[in-house]
């Protein structure tokens, strides 16, 4: 392509993003580009433009500089290499991602002013947790088609079927009553017996003696303290008059990707989301014969459970699975003074039981989840994985074990699942505002919320203690393929938002019961 027609394209393309080359940028990138096809041509452009997006940019204006790091980044080889197949990433090396709502996008830590996440957090930790959550949820709402504006030439019926999401800030300039509102705001009780709606523009009382539930798309859940909801009704004399309650709608993976391109907002060693990867999502259509096999509450104090457990393991030394997920808590008796050297006890007995099935314990991975009542730093989340004094000689004896935090995520080949060890089904029903009427099971009205929300515990935070930096660890967004809760809760096994969520129950309170996953077409058994 000539080279003038070359400058004008990519003057255009950068300007529609909202950003300005210097004219040594734009010479150095014309020449760069020369040899491009055509047809390739728009592709690289994006590319380029996304590279430079992610650099720490003082103003719209690019420099010469930004622009060599782009190309060089976007020149470098892919790196799909066989270490990206399968990946255990920590709570703590979850990737931060913030939400500029003046550039409608997802910026990495590194290019904004917050700082590096600390366990003391500071006060403003704890407002931007809260701000996080909500500004994840308002832009999700603003794209779901009953929240995007008409056209501007529409039909009058198109017009009146959309919503228009109001701040609290609006209404509390109103001396007249307003009717027919919906507000995105969170509930708090800031006094005892008395529900108020709050968002990052302000706080108002609420009135729900006449809240009913949404019926159609958003009438299921479980509405906790500390959750975001769609509230719709009228404003008078300071207080919002709730008729229905909803749940901000949820998205596909799909819809998220599309907007927000490659992210790799799940982490691991890939530098983009490993959705995009035709090699990895071959490599897994081709392995059928992957599983995952899912336990909760391995309690290896117990004779029976170690029985039941050897009977696990010789059905699967003809075919053993990919990987074995034990999660806590690994001892029936609570906390004490002994409890460390029995576990260290214990783990000796499950490592002698693995060796005595050769084939499972060449191939097969064994991942660990501390549970609430493991030893460790109290019940503040994410929780540290189990110390290396308890599980050295486990390690030694069983080398491809991980024992990681909770939760943890894991990613392999193209799927994303999300592991979490907490019995949430009971706090969240015992922290409900109002107990869902709808006959619809709770298992459902549980993943509908979690879905909805985007976040592991949508609770109030002295119910459920987060350390404020980390909050981000605990997001479900965008949503997984797989989230596996484990909860003493009886075993169900639901699909929502093309999300698979399992709850392998807990093994010996539901007759050893466990999960067994299939990657390659998304099944669950029992």
């Amino acid at each position: 392509m000539e080279p003038e027609r070359l400058r004008r394209r990519l003057s255009s393309a950068f300007r529609l993003r909202g950003l300005l080359l210097r004219a040594d940028a734009l010479k150095y990138l014309t020449e760069a580009l020369q040899s491009i096809s055509e047809v390739e041509l728009d592709d690289v452009i994006e590319n380029v433009i996304d590279a430079v997006e992610k650099q720490p940019l003082s103003s719209n204006m690019v420099e010469q500089s930004s622009v060599e790091a782009a190309v060089q980044e976007c020149s470098q080889p892919s790196d799909e290499t066989i270490e990206n197949v399968f990946n255990i990433i920590g709570a703590f090396d979850i990737p931060r991602y913030i939400y500029n709502s003046e550039r409608k996008k997802f910026l990495p830590l590194s290019v904004t002013n917050f700082p590096v996440p600390n366990l003391f957090g500071t006060a403003r930790d704890k407002a931007e947790l809260f701000r996080e959550r909500y500004s994840i949820l308002q832009q999700r709402t603003h794209r779901h088609e009953l929240f995007t504006p008409p056209a501007v030439v529409s039909h009058p019926d198109e017009s009146r079927s959309k919503f228009q999401l109001k701040t609290i800030e609006t209404l509390l300039g109103n001396t007249a009553k307003v009717g027919e509102l919906i507000v995105l705001g969170m509930i708090t009780q800031l006094k005892e017996g008395k529900f108020f709606l709050e968002d990052p523009t302000g706080v108002v009382q609420l009135d729900l003696s006449k809240a009913i539930s949404f019926f159609g798309d958003f009438h299921s859940g479980l509405y906790t303290e500390s959750c975001f909801v769609l509230a719709e009704g009228w404003y008078e004399d300071e207080v919002f008059h709730v008729n229905a309650f909803g749940f901000p709608p949820t998205e596909p993976s799909a819809n998220t990707r599309a907007f927000y391109g490659n992210i790799n907002f799940f982490g691991g060693p890939s530098s983009t989301s490993v959705k995009a990867s035709a090699k990895l999502k071959q490599l897994e259509d081709e392995n059928e014969n992957a599983m995952f096999v899912f336990l909760s509450d391995v309690w290896l104090d117990q004779a029976e459970v170690l029985e039941k457990l050897h009977t696990m393991f010789s059905g699967y030394s003809a075919a053993p699975p990919t990987c074995f997920f034990f999660c806590g808590n690994f001892s029936s008796a609570p906390y004490g003074k002994n409890q460390i050297r029995s576990l260290k006890g214990s783990l000796k007995a499950l490592a002698d039981i693995i060796c005595e099935y050769p084939s499972i314990h060449k191939s097969s991975r064994f991942v660990f989840v501390p549970g609430p009542e493991d030893p460790g730093p109290g019940s503040i989340l994410p929780r540290p994985p189990l110390a290396e004094n308890i599980t050295q000689d486990f390690r030694q004896l069983v080398p491809f074990s991980v024992f990681t935090t909770n939760p943890c995520r894991i990613q392999y080949c193209t799927q994303e699942i999300i592991i979490f060890r907490e019995d949430l089904v009971n706090k969240m029903c015992r922290n409900c505002v109002r107990f869902p009427s709808s006959n619809m099971d709770i298992p459902n009205h549980f993943v509908k919320t979690i879905l909805s929300q985007g976040h592991l515990t949508p609770l109030p935070l002295y119910v459920s203690p987060v350390y404020w930096a980390y909050d981000y660890s605990l997001r479900v967004y965008p949503v997984p393929d797989v989230l596996v809760i484990a909860d003493k809760y009886d075993p169900f096994t639901v699909t929502n938002t093309d999300c698979v969520c399992i709850n392998p129950g807990s093994f010996p309170r539901s007759g050893f019961s466990f999960k067994v996953f299939y990657p390659s077409n998304k099944t669950v058994e029992d």
